[in-house]
């Protein structure tokens, strides 16, 4: 099972990384050639039941994941959970979806019309998780997204693909604090999410976490192709909680700041 799972995120892996060549280079550089543990990686889907969370996880609850939480963003109308694996050095998987309902009637529209033009199998094939963008979507579409909501612009741009993966601080052999990661990748050139501070939460919450400003790369739109915000790297640093176990949930507070690294104006 463990190897089935390790080859399924090898391929949402290679998936990301593809418009991701920050993280890459940040892997490389903070693990000095040795693989990195994944504390978590994170998806975005919509509230409509051929995609919703539901759907994404029946992927990873065939490979003996569980959920382990439920997480609620108002401001930015979204629901989200999480799941985890009995096997700690596997990566939690953080599913969040927009509330499709809460926007106005055409971006609602929009929303609809990309969900229906999926073919099923496509949705139930575990490629589906690093599948990308399986619909059309025209670049007037996706700035009247944008004027709603980044994370629906984002998630019609470039479809199902990891959003972000998140290194474990805890795994690592060169660093213990996260400060000591944020100075070394500002020093070696990257810019860090500054939205509420560079280190999102503390230990008092059992849980510190730090990203990139995601990288910029083309997206192909059904009427011309245009350079935008594609996916970032998290940094986490997990604190135990009263069973002596690190901490395995998530903090909504700093998940929402977490989520601006893919913002357009960043």
């Amino acid at each position: 099972m463990k190897t089935q799972v390790t080859e399924l995120f090898n391929n949402i892996w290679q998936n990301y990384i593809e418009v991701t060549p920050s993280a890459e280079k940040i892997h490389h550089l903070l693990g000095s050639g040795h693989d990195l543990i994944n504390d978590h990686v994170a998806y975005r889907t919509f509230n409509i039941e051929k995609v919703g969370i539901d759907k994404l996880a029946q992927h990873l609850i065939a490979l003996g994941y569980k959920e382990g939480g439920e997480y609620h963003f108002e401001a930015k109308k979204l629901y989200a959970k999480h799941f985890e694996h009995s096997d700690k050095t596997l990566p939690k998987v953080f599913i969040s979806e927009l509330l499709v309902e809460e926007f106005s009637p055409s971006v609602q529209k929009i929303i609809h019309n990309l969900v229906d033009s999926l073919d099923e199998s496509v949705i139930n094939d575990q490629s589906f998780l690093y599948s990308g963008k399986k619909w059309s979507l025209s670049s007037t579409d996706y700035q009247t997204l944008l004027a709603e909501s980044e994370y629906a612009a984002w998630l019609a741009a470039w479809g199902y693909r990891a959003n972000h993966f998140t290194v474990s601080i805890n795994h690592l052999a060169n660093y213990e604090h996260l400060e000591d990661i944020n100075i070394t990748l500002k020093s070696a050139g990257f810019k860090l999410n500054s939205t509420g501070g560079e280190i999102k939460g503390c230990s008092e919450v059992k849980l510190e976490q730090s990203s990139t400003i995601a990288d910029k790369f083309n997206v192909e739109f059904s009427d011309q192709t245009v350079e935008i915000p594609s996916c970032f790297y998290e940094f986490a640093k997990r604190y135990p909680a009263q069973n002596g176990e690190l901490y395995s949930g998530f903090v909504a507070a700093s998940a929402d700041k977490i989520f601006e690294s893919t913002n357009a104006a960043a």
